[in-house]
């Protein structure tokens, strides 16, 4: 029966009790099948549940969103997964459901930030998509619905707790929001942007137009930008999120942090980094911690004798050439940006990235040496006219 009220475990911590989530008419847009929510759950789960859903909407294909507190680590639609791919985010390539690789390449987008992560899944989640998930860390799974099997296995997860959330997918909210902060009830209309082929009609530089694969990636950054905590830039290929910055107070700093995570996205698939001699019963956290620490060269002491003990025989890193040559090899990335580029630096860091597609509002002082810059590296720019900032 569904319920209009839930009692929640806690707050956004402990000591913040009581807590609960209720509407003031009708029935919440979930039902809880298994686990109990907390605070920060409900907040993930029903900005992640939007994002999947309007993925779906746009593109017609299964989707898929990994969150961690309140923001999208990676979202993605059920394009088939290469098998280098596969490789690189630990799982068999040619078993997974369309629902399944859109997962993977959720989670795979970084790995190490969707440690217990939130999932939200756009269509009943079926038993390739649950045997996934039961291998990863995770808090919780918002669907709109669960077959026999892939509710059986899931719910045993967390022994038995494994938090699990059916949404309503025929429930609309109310066009108008609500937000108390300090006793103060602040109040605007619902962010209901979602004509993205309008968005990407105005564009410069992209000779017969943008292709399908860079109009569907724009979109897949586009829809998750809507939902990540601002500023943020997003970028997206084959299908997904390859690097979210997420919640800077500098654009730079988000262009930086999103080509910085694309980057590593990419060395994860060179060959030296899925050949690693890691030791027989790593698990697959301990997995992605060394191939994070072996991308990087500023790992402290303790950290680095942790990452040694993960190999049988400890990996020489690559040289910074050997990271540079494969790293020239990206190409045809998509980026947004949730409000207009200010500087051209933004364009310029993105570009030693693989990007070649970019999609933000305009309305900068600044827009013509945006513009300059994406015609020198030959990119393709499409001005939206909408702004996306999400708190």
């Amino acid at each position: 029966m569904p319920e209009s009220e839930i009692t929640l475990r806690y707050g956004m911590n402990p000591h913040q009790t009581p807590a609960r989530a209720f509407v003031e008419q009708g029935a919440l847009p979930f039902e809880v099948r298994n686990g109990s929510p907390g605070f920060i759950n409900l907040l993930d789960a029903l900005n992640s549940w939007q994002l999947v859903r309007e993925l779906r909407a746009a593109t017609g294909m299964p989707a898929a969103a990994s969150f961690k507190h309140v923001s999208p680590a990676g979202a993605a639609v059920g394009v088939p997964l290469s098998g280098t791919l596969a490789q690189a985010y630990f799982v068999d390539g040619g078993s997974l459901s369309p629902l399944a690789a859109a997962y993977a390449r959720a989670r795979g987008a970084d790995r190490v930030s969707s440690f217990g992560d939130w999932i939200a899944l756009s269509d009943v989640v079926d038993e390739s998509t649950a045997r996934l998930i039961r291998r990863e860390v995770s808090d919780g799974i918002i669907a709109p619905g669960f077959t026999p099997e892939a509710a059986d296995l899931l719910s045993g997860k967390q022994g038995g707790r494994y938090c699990m959330l059916e949404a309503d997918p025929d429930y609309e909210p109310p066009d108008e929001e609500t937000r108390t902060v300090f006793g103060v009830r602040m109040r605007q209309g619902r962010n209901d942007a979602s004509d993205w082929a309008t968005q990407l009609s105005n564009v410069t530089g992209a000779g017969d137009g943008l292709p399908e694969s860079a109009q569907r990636d724009l979109i897949v950054a586009l829809v998750t930008l809507k939902y990540t905590q601002s500023n943020s830039m997003c970028l997206a290929l084959d299908g997904q999120v390859i690097g979210n910055g997420a919640g800077q107070q500098s654009r730079i700093h988000c262009t930086r942090l999103a080509a910085s995570k694309a980057d590593t996205w990419w060395l994860r698939q060179h060959p030296a980094t899925l050949g690693l001699p890691f030791r027989d019963g790593i698990g697959r956290p301990e997995r992605d911690n060394a191939v994070d620490g072996f991308l990087r060269d500023d790992l402290a002491p303790a950290e680095d004798e942790v990452w040694r003990a993960a190999f049988a025989e400890v990996p020489q890193r690559l040289t910074p050439a050997e990271r540079r040559e494969w790293l020239d090899q990206l190409t045809g990335v998509s980026m947004a940006s949730d409000a207009f580029i200010p500087f051209r630096d933004n364009i310029d860091r993105a570009a030693m990235s693989g990007v070649k597609y970019v999609v933000q509002p305009g309305g900068s002082v600044r827009d013509d040496d945006v513009a300059a810059a994406c015609a020198e590296y030959g990119i393709a720019m499409a001005i939206s006219g909408v702004r996306l900032f999400h708190h």
